[in-house]
């Protein structure tokens, strides 16, 4: 355990770090930033230790990660605060929101969505089935792919960014869960049960298997 403490208090130095150069303007929103062994070099850090703050600069919204392409400034503006306030959510509150936010998104995104949406959630989906029994890091990363595609499949980006910022209370709430619950495949087929109501533009369908989803 202690040989754990150190590796986070250096991602959280060049957490800070970085956030300091975005704040005072080292690189403009939407540019690429400089790689990982690059930042590496400049902080005296290891790489690992620049992807893991990374991560944690995406997650607030201040870093999109495109795979296989870099990462980008997304924003100078720091969420952390709203990021914050919702990590502190409870699991009521957290579903309470959901309720609000997920389910009204995908109920316009079956009345919203383009073939080119139902591609990319077809892919995910069938990303998540590899894991759902099997490794829970990797399902809870695919499902949370296949859910922000839902809300975005509603073409609104307000909505969009909101559930971005969100996703960190959903991924805590699906991984507390999948520790203490048995799984079942029942659970996961209403993923492919809504997928099909979007298909078939049945938005109060979709609301609804939404809404058991979140409760289950």
């Amino acid at each position: 355990m202690s040989s754990e403490l150190p590796r986070r208090s250096l991602v959280e130095l060049a957490v800070e770090r970085m956030r300091e150069r975005i704040l005072q303007g080292d690189w403009q929103v939407g540019e690429r930033l400089p790689t990982e062994p690059v930042l590496a070099v400049e902080m005296g850090i290891s790489r690992n230790t620049v992807r893991e703050a990374m991560r944690v600069l995406a997650f607030s919204g201040l870093v999109e990660i495109r795979q296989g392409d870099g990462s980008y400034l997304r924003t100078c503006q720091d969420p952390l605060q709203a990021v914050l306030a919702m990590s502190r959510c409870t699991p009521e509150q957290a579903r309470e929101t959901r309720h609000i936010l997920e389910s009204e998104a995908i109920g316009l995104a079956a009345l919203r969505r383009t073939d080119e949406d139902l591609r990319g959630l077809r892919e995910a989906l069938q990303a998540s089935a590899g894991h759902f029994h099997g490794d829970v890091n990797a399902y809870v990363s695919c499902d949370l792919v296949f859910h922000q595609r839902l809300i975005d499949a509603a073409h609104n980006p307000a909505l969009s960014e909101l559930y971005r910022y969100f996703s960190g209370v959903v991924s805590a709430a699906l991984q507390r869960n999948m520790a203490t619950v048995p799984r079942c495949q029942a659970t996961f087929d209403l993923h492919g049960q809504i997928l099909a109501a979007i298909e078939q533009r049945d938005a109060e369908l979709a609301k609804r298997l939404s809404r058991t989803l979140i409760e289950s």
